[in-house]
């Protein structure tokens, strides 16, 4: 057994919408004693295949690795490729890096299968469950996100840590942790110094314990003899409790304190001490979501063990962990616990009577060993207005709010109650899962706050995939969105644009621009251009999409990459774009392509065609049914649902050049098609149209004209037969003295692509001029030519070919010899560069 590749899908893909990691293994088909030694070293690897599959055994082995592991994670497949020996391997993983280690260990177990050999699957479980403690989102961040997921707000992990972005474009929000970007810096630090927050909660009347800051040791007792009794000890701008001693009084205690305290931070403060028990409450967006009474770390003595084998007792239940992961966090034993212990006359080997109680820590934080128990219910008005007034005075979203009093359901003036402390990105994971209560709702408050009103944070997205086509509808529905008055991003095969501004170049119709696009804080609606190499790599960067068009399939292209070996398999991955549409969407499909109109079935949306031609049994029986639809007529491109019926005239519609140019008339039903399931009027859509050029500006590589000294030039970027046969088409119904054609070809393509665009071409062009790529994908010197020249050889037309080296000389050469009257089609490899060549020869 061998892993040939492995891949991280990433987003819904062509096997399902989950997370998956794609493994293309070598292996055999398995035995059942393959299986029985399998289970015999993981008896809890679940169901195997009875004939003991090698392929599903990986599959299996994966996914319960990550299951028993603590991973929510359910899906896997299987799939032969055209090699017996290869399959497809497809396990769904919650983190990605554990999803890949568990597949490199269930590899390790099947061959330990295989070879007979011991195999330690509690070490792989115990590796994998470490590594997902480490690397996914804490429970704070974790509840938000949950929550979003059951509202339907999309979201982007934008590192390994807590920072995560909800929602798209312009309508996006970030957390980090559980502080968000409405969180200003000014309210982050005015939290973290204590002494400045107190200040302004006294302003505002918010019961405050008073004290100050003191220099060292010696003014820190000076200051507790000011203050008289019991006194805090705490660093002025410290976190989760770290360095705060409570019910400090010996001169001895304060200064051991002051020392602790000054660890964490270079002031410290020294206050009086409240008495009664420690509160957090929660608030979000100026209301009172939790609360919880917080209990010291502590152990209780049964006459028999030391505190310290006590500790160790207590640290051993499953809810305690190292971090934040865990619902409580394990009991130190530090300087500030032996401190603790010290005035209650104990140490660390001390062994307590039976059913004593020994306090490890007086502050009751759950970061350092703490309890919680839910109170949410018995706070009194006065109390949830004190807190509220607490966390708007500091200025944040989300605010942990720390008082100490007697209890809650009576006001803090009435009993000597304080606010003692305000929290940015408080930990939630006390009212998520308390110790003792009812774990609180506060992640769907997060999200109502961050998204009011039931929105979903998404902005209008539209996907367009397909052979060719891809490009020109994409820059045409973003034209009709932007006559509407939005800031489109769009992603195409020649760059990433925002509005004007072009923010990326070459290639860019994958996952990782669409994803840029959306992260873009000033987009308001986004069309991205999807492309099979994309989807195959990494799945899309969006879980659903308003609208999905699919231009064409015809004769397929980028055949045998990527396991891709015919059109239906190219079908597949190019449903997926229809598959990820939203209930609420529609797919614009073209009926004429009979793949394409296939993938109507199962579609989640609604289905608007377009077709050339207007008589096609799909299109009648479509609008019979009051259902949209479009096709051109002789005037113009009708829209079409039921009885009602739009027409946009062909000289409002200059991309179609009076409609002589069919491929051109299929992208401009694309594209009104898309407008017209976005909404968008058609007095918008008709003014994009007519603004819509077939120039280098618009559409650059699109089929661009030009005229040089009397002849016809078109600079277009087709590289596929599908390409070739629309172009001839075309070209064909345009009056030429004679035709010359430009060409090269990408070595990615298998032999007889290559030969078929040529062959294709030489039916028309009397003359052509072949040139190599920049870049020849594996090919050696002269093999693409070669190819080409072989189909030029079998064709009825071409009588000339002629072979040059370099794209612009080959531009030249073809430029010296036009006439007036003649036409001649070059197909540019570097689309900008070449663009920028003909300009300059024209202007010479």
């Amino acid at each position: 057994m061998e892993i040939l590749r492995i891949r991280t899908l990433r987003g819904p893909n062509v096997w399902s919408p989950h997370r998956s990691i794609e493994a293309l293994v070598s292996c055999k088909a398995g035995s059942p004693e393959f299986a029985k030694r399998l289970r015999t070293l993981f008896p809890k690897i679940g169901p195997l295949d009875p004939e003991g599959s090698e392929a599903h055994a990986l599959a299996v082995a994966a996914l319960a690795l990550q299951a028993q592991a603590g991973c929510r994670v359910a899906y896997l497949r299987t799939a032969k490729t055209r090699l017996p020996w290869e399959h497809f391997v497809v396990v769904e993983y919650s983190e990605e890096k554990v999803g890949r280690l568990a597949m490199e260990r269930a590899v390790e177990l099947c061959r330990a299968a295989l070879d007979d050999v011991p195999f330690d699957p509690d070490a792989a479980i115990a590796e994998l469950s470490e590594l997902d403690e480490d690397i996914r989102l804490g429970p704070s961040t974790g509840s938000i996100v949950n929550a979003a997921i059951d509202r339907g707000v999309p979201y982007f992990r934008l590192t390994e840590g807590s920072l995560v972005q909800f929602g798209w474009g312009f309508r996006q929000r970030r957390i980090q942790a559980a502080e968000t970007d409405g969180d200003g810096a000014i309210a982050e630090n005015i939290a973290q110094d204590k002494d400045l927050t107190k200040e302004l909660l006294d302003a505002a009347g918010v019961p405050v314990p008073h004290g100050r800051v003191v220099q060292d040791a010696e003014d820190a007792w000076l200051a507790a003899c000011e203050i008289g009794g019991p006194v805090v000890v705490k660093p002025r701008d410290g976190n989760q409790g770290k360095g705060i001693a409570v019910n400090v009084s010996a001169r001895e205690d304060v200064v051991s304190s002051f020392h602790a305290a000054s660890k964490v931070s270079r002031e410290v403060i020294v206050e009086r001490f409240v008495p009664g028990s420690d509160y957090r409450l929660l608030v979000i967006g100026s209301k009172l979501v939790a609360a919880a009474r917080r209990d010291p770390p502590h152990v209780i003595g049964d006459g028999k063990r030391t505190v310290r084998e006590l500790v160790h007792e207590v640290n051993l239940d499953p809810r305690r962990g190292s971090g934040h992961a865990t619902s409580l966090t394990r009991i130190p034993l530090d300087e500030i616990a032996l401190a603790t212990l010290a005035r209650q006359g104990l140490e660390a080997g001390s062994v307590p009577e039976k059913g004593r109680r020994v306090a490890l820590r007086n502050n009751a934080n759950l970061s350092t060993g703490g309890s919680a128990t839910d109170v949410t219910g018995e706070v009194h008005p006065e109390v949830a207005a004190r807190a509220i007034d607490a966390a708007r005075m500091v200025g944040l979203d989300i605010c942990g709010v720390d008082m100490v009093c007697r209890e809650v359901q009576i006001p803090l003036e009435e009993q000597g109650g304080a606010v003692v402390e305000v929290n940015a990105a408080p930990g939630l994971r006390m009212h998520l899962s308390p110790s003792y209560g009812k774990g609180r709702p506060v992640g769907e408050a997060a999200i109502s706050t961050l998204f009011p009103d039931g929105s979903d944070g998404r902005i209008p997205l539209v996907a367009v995939t397909g052979t060719n086509g891809k490009t020109t509808t994409v820059r045409l529905i973003s034209r009709f969105l932007e006559e509407s008055g939005f800031k489109v991003g769009m992603t195409t095969t020649d760059g990433v644009y925002v509005g004007d501004r072009k923010i990326d170049s070459g290639d860019c119709s994958g996952p990782k621009s669409a994803k840029s696009v959306l992260m873009e804080p000033d987009v308001e609606a986004a069309v991205c251009g999807t492309a099979r190499g994309g989807i195959r790599r990494e799945g899309l960067a969006f879980d659903l999409c308003d609208v999905a068009v699919v231009t064409n399939l015809g004769m397929g292209d980028h055949l045998g990459l990527s396991q891709i070996e015919n059109v239906e398999d190219l079908a597949r991955v190019k449903q997926t774009v229809v598959k990820a549409l939203s209930p609420q969407g529609t797919a614009v499909l073209n009926a004429g392509d009979p793949l394409v109109a296939a993938m109507a079935e199962g579609c989640r949306g609604s289905v608007l065609y377009f077709c050339s031609d207007p008589h096609h049994p799909l299109l009648v029986s479509s609008r019979a049914m009051g259902r949209k639809v479009l096709f051109p007529g002789r005037d113009g491109i009708h829209a079409a649902c039921g009885s009602e019926e739009h027409f946009f005239p062909w000289e409002g519609i200059p991309l179609a050049r009076g409609g002589t140019i069919p491929f051109q008339v299929e992208n401009a039903m694309a594209a009104i098609g898309a407008a017209w399931a976005l909404g968008i009027e058609w007095k918008r859509i008709a003014a994009g149209l007519a603004g819509f050029e077939s120039d280098a500006g618009t559409t650059p590589g699109r089929f661009n004209f030009f005229d040089y000294r009397g002849a016809t030039l078109i600079a277009d970027y087709g590289h596929n037969a599908d390409a070739m046969i629309a172009l001839v088409k075309a070209v064909k119904s345009m009056p030429a003295k004679r035709r010359i054609v430009v060409i090269s070809g990408a070595g990615d393509r298998r032999d007889e692509d290559i030969r078929m665009q040529t062959g294709i071409l030489g039916e028309l062009f009397d003359e052509a001029i072949l040139y190599e790529d920049q870049c020849q994908r594996g090919r050696a010197d002269g093999e693409v030519l070669s190819l080409l020249r072989s189909g030029f050889s079998s064709a009825s037309r071409t009588s000339k070919v002629s072979e040059i080296r370099g794209e612009f000389a080959a531009i030249d050469l073809a430029l010296s010899r036009l006439s007036s009257g003649d036409l001649c089609l070059i197909l540019v490899d570097q689309v900008e560069e070449a663009l920028a060549h003909i300009a300059s020869a024209m202007a010479a």
